[in-house]
């Protein structure tokens, strides 16, 4: 499409250095560094004079829960209307006590998953925080210490969306639904799939603006079928020229694996993954699957300053940003939300980041890859890929289709 163009500034002050956009009349703003990810969120809270809605995966209770938990509360005093959701497996260490001071003040608090037979099926891993229902940042990132430093070894490195415009209408309308789910007593599975079976974004009718078709809202969950996310992921792939994949956790299938491969022919692929992460197994997952990708020749990195978080992919002329990591928890099982925002400039703009990525990253070549490939490494991630790409995946989608509603 290629019709998108630099924007100066939005109506809040913004760090340099990240991406200002306008496309189909949305101002957007990429946002790279944790403490910049934390200044837009308290940004966003403190500019609201309506409205908040939140939903969080993880909602920890440290500094900089207790600094956001403070904000909204402030919110409240002024008149805002609050409501938050949170992930009631991902923020399992969060006693729920400390949301209380929130809740007294006169917010609205659900937890997704709280029933014991609902938590560990479907987790909702999706982030996102609106005000006014004008202004949305969603991206990778939680609400936790790790995600808004910008020093430690030990930080989290993600990526966060600010967008302004009435594209954000479709996430209000999705957030409503959520609230609803969250808020019955019984949180039906059938119900949930239902919902994400049958999502479809109402297109903006009254939008005068030819490039506003740029944005699509993909849900991903436990569908039957492939989720609308999982869905439009893979016919792009089916058609990619050109990938540039930044991924937290990598364990996908192997029609996924054919894929990449096949785009690595065409003109390249390359593909960013964490050397080291909250969990080994993971990471060893992932290793299992270099051999047959750097066969076909897709460029692998891991990245080395720190642990990487971020969910980003580029094909061609489309880029995908949001909470959805590239294994097949999120692409068949997990809640999440990726935006697919199609625009030659906005992709030519994004793949500069990718670069500096690469350039903080070991690339994995066919020698490294082979002289680490000892019978105990294989062995360990067997084992990983084993527990993470094929038990998890296939006992949890089993139970979440064979397994009755709780009554």
């Amino acid at each position: 499409m290629g019709n998108g163009m630099a924007t100066p500034a939005l109506p809040h002050d913004l760090p340099d250095g990240d991406i200002h956009m306008e496309i189909g009349g949305n101002a957007l703003h990429v946002i790279e560094k944790g403490p910049h990810l934390r200044a837009a969120l308290i940004d966003l809270i403190d500019g609201a004079q309506h409205s908040l809605k939140l939903y969080y995966y993880i909602f920890a209770a440290d500094a900089s829960g207790h600094a956001v938990r403070d904000r909204l509360i402030a919110a409240l005093a002024r008149g805002v209307a609050v409501t938050l959701m949170i992930d009631a497996f991902g923020s399992g260490s969060t006693p729920r006590s400390f949301f209380d001071p929130l809740t007294d003040a006169g917010a609205q608090f659900a937890l997704f998953g709280a029933r014991r037979s609902t938590r560990y099926l479907i987790r909702n891993h999706q982030k996102m925080a609106i005000a006014d229902d004008r202004r949305l940042l969603l991206g990778g990132f939680n609400v936790e210490d790790g995600y808004f430093d910008g020093k430690s070894a030990d930080r989290w490195i993600d990526l966060g969306l600010l967008i302004e415009g009435e594209e954000v209408e479709t996430m209000v309308s999705w957030y409503g639904q959520l609230w609803r789910w969250t808020a019955t007593k019984k949180q039906r599975i059938r119900t949930l799939r239902a919902m994400i079976r049958g999502w479809q974004p109402a297109p903006h009718h009254h939008s005068s603006h030819e490039d506003s078709s740029a944005f699509r809202w993909l849900i991903g969950g436990p569908t039957q079928r492939l989720s609308p996310w999982a869905k439009v992921v893979k016919h792009d792939l089916e058609q990619a020229r050109r990938l540039d994949m930044v991924a937290a956790y990598f364990s996908p299938g192997r029609g996924m694996l054919k894929r990449l491969a096949r785009a690595a022919r065409r003109t390249g692929a390359r593909i960013i993954l964490p050397s080291r992460s909250d969990n080994g197994t993971t990471v060893a997952a992932a290793r299992l699957l270099y051999g047959p990708l750097l066969r076909r020749g897709v460029e692998i990195r891991e990245y080395q300053p720190a642990r990487l978080h971020m969910k980003l992919i580029v094909i061609d002329d489309a880029v995908y940003i949001g909470s959805a990591n590239f294994d097949m928890r999120s692409l068949f099982i997990n809640l999440e939300i990726m935006l697919r925002i199609e625009d030659a400039d906005f992709a030519a703009a994004m793949r500069p980041l990718v670069d500096r990525l690469a350039e903080q990253s070991r690339r994995i070549t066919p020698d490294l890859y082979l002289a680490h490939r000892s019978v105990p490494t294989l062995v360990k991630q067997w084992i990983s890929y084993l527990l993470v790409g094929v038990l998890d995946y296939t006992i949890t989608r089993r139970l979440n289709f064979r397994l009755p509603d709780p009554d």
